[in-house]
């Protein structure tokens, strides 16, 4: 087996030495690493082992979701890939159930359930840098997307095409895909992604730390690709991540990654329900629908527009439309106006400014007229400014889907329904549509773990609430919604012409459930698609004894 290829920023990785019989894998040198340091302001030591008795417990047993709240024996706070060996193999020893943890925005119980018995958690690995030798930047687990974005800008003017809610952590966005607002002009974030460093063990116990990179030649290439897409918690521990575009070209570091419009044009509306009727509403939704249909492709004038519609319900008072373009791109005032044209078409409504937060959306009421600004201050305005998702006290559910084309008429009529329900009064209640395609849908499915490659636009419905005696009506309410959504398909977003599955960062354990999904397609197929079997070959290589696993992971394929 071959080692870790030399690397500028490997001391903060935490090196890779030869630790109680475990091994390092990667391309490159067969030479140990050295030993870790520390950057000037880390944190130094050996982080935190948090028992019970500790006051930092209960904060750290449950995540972003207060629905899901674990009792482990221990949290281990990882700071290098020698401690994230040292505490697998450790658990490993003590067959211990463990799970993984880089930001706790997990949407489904893959951290935090009754069966963990260990959390390693990675939030405290955070730098940015950029690797001369992997000609590329690193990226720790930990980091948390608001990090990143101001590292790479200030310090080498490039980004990643990834999230807007700040405070999520790129260890699992990035593996389940990773997508945001300018995906339609650059693609997804693993579209980016070079290399990424896995602690893995195997059946016996074995630890090693590997590096693996999308070359063609690198024998650990399937590692790469799963990692691209393939979901988190399911083949070891990450540690970090080095991105390099695929058409980067030459040596210095503001070549290598893609570059954000310098300044981009925003606007933020509101559409008032005491203007909307169920024609109305379905020809707002008819148009959004048809506008993507139209202006998806890869090579579409409108790629470098992206806009989040959150579908409110009535309770909230009005529906929220923020729309982001490339200021800088030719005619891209029109651009926006012909968007928010077409999408109000027909329907009578006039847009407002915004009156008040809408779930991912925050208060913007001076941006009913669009307004040119930098888009590290747009990135900061929409990603900091969004109370609802990122409330420590919620309680929340969700689910999600890809569209192909339009909505039909039933799934309309299914949605106003629900949104409008008499009994129903909570205003954090949404469907929001996000604009997709573009580049996204210039990669082959199978190109990456991630397989929805011809969608044009993404659908999260969610609802938040703060009381636990509330769970069983809103998850009733949500469950009810989703299955008649999608009852032409089997109360599921199937793979076929209009829809295609689900997302794998909006994880939704109901889809393994034949309670909920009675529609005859598994779990797997909706999230992976086709590529589900090669996930499972890559779970039997790099973990064959199913040591990673929660309510969706992948399983191994059999000998």
């Amino acid at each position: 087996m071959t080692d870790r290829p030399p690397n500028r920023r490997s001391v903060l990785a935490g090196g890779a030495t030869l630790v109680g019989g475990a091994t390092v894998a990667a391309t490159g040198l067969a030479t140990a690493a050295a030993p870790p340091a520390r950057a000037a302001g880390r944190t130094t030591g050996a982080g935190a082992v948090i028992g019970p008795d500790d006051p930092r417990y209960e904060l750290l047993t449950t995540g972003n979701n207060q629905r899901y709240v674990s009792r482990p024996d221990y949290i281990r706070m990882i700071r290098s890939a020698k401690e994230a060996e040292d505490a697998l193999r450790t658990a490993f020893r003590a067959g211990k159930r463990v799970s993984v943890r880089s930001g706790g925005h997990c949407f489904a119980d893959l951290v935090c359930n009754p069966e963990v018995e260990v959390i390693l958690d990675f939030s405290e690995m955070t730098d940015v840098d950029y690797d001369p030798r992997m000609r590329a930047f690193r990226v720790e687990s930990g980091a948390r997307l608001l990090n990143v974005y101001e590292a790479l800008y200030k310090g080498w003017g490039v980004t990643i095409p990834g999230g807007i809610c700040y405070s999520v952590g790129t260890g699992g966005h990035i593996s389940g895909g990773g997508y945001g607002l300018l995906s339609r002009a650059h693609g997804l974030v693993v579209d980016h992604l070079y290399a990424v460093e896995v602690v893995t063990i195997d059946e016996r116990g074995r630890v090693r730390t590997v590096v693996a990179t999308r070359e063609e030649d690198d024998p650990n290439q399937d590692l790469w690709w799963a990692h691209a897409g393939g979901g988190g918690g399911n083949f070891g521990l990450v540690t970090c991540y080095w991105f390099r575009s695929p058409d980067a070209f030459g040596r210095k570091p503001g070549d290598q990654l893609v570059s954000p419009p310098s300044s981009v044009l925003v606007s933020a509306v509101d559409l008032p329900w005491s203007e909307i009727t169920e024609a109305s509403f379905t020809r707002l939704l008819k148009n959004f629908g048809a506008w993507h249909e139209a202006n998806s492709a890869p090579d579409s004038e409108y790629r470098h527009l992206s806009s989040l519609f959150n579908v409110n319900s009535k309770a909230h008072g009005s529906l929220s439309v923020f729309t982001q373009v490339d200021a800088t791109v030719p005619g891209a005032r029109r651009l926006l106006d012909d968007y928010l044209s077409a999408l109000t078409a027909g329907t009578g409504v006039a847009p407002r400014a915004m009156e008040k937060a809408s779930g991912e959306i925050g208060y913007m009421p001076n941006l009913a007229e669009p307004r040119e600004m930098p888009w590290l201050k747009a990135t900061r305005m929409v990603g900091t400014n969004n109370p609802t998702i990122t409330d420590p006290m919620s309680r929340a559910a969700h689910k999600s889907g890809y569209m192909r084309e339009n909505f039909s008429d039933h799934q309309i009529a299914a949605l106003y329904k629900y949104m409008t329900r008499p009994d129903f009064h909570n205003p954090d209640t949404m469907l929001v549509l996000f604009s997709f395609g573009g580049r996204v849908n210039a990669v082959a499915p199978d190109a990456t773990a991630n397989a929805q490659r011809d969608s044009v636009f993404k659908m999260t419905f969610q609802t938040f609430w703060p009381d636990e005696r509330d769970d069983q009506f809103y998850m009733d309410w949500i469950r009810d919604l989703y299955e008649e959504f999608f009852a032409e398909t089997g109360g599921v977003p199937e793979i076929n012409g209009r829809t295609d599955g689900c997302y794998i960062n909006y994880a939704d354990s109901d889809m393994a459930d034949p309670r909920y999904n009675r529609s005859g397609t598994p779990w797997h197929t909706l999230y992976y698609k086709d590529n589900y079997p090669r996930l499972r070959q890559v779970k039997r290589r790099w973990d064959p004894g199913n040591f990673f696993r929660h309510s969706l992971s992948v399983e191994p394929a059999k000998r």
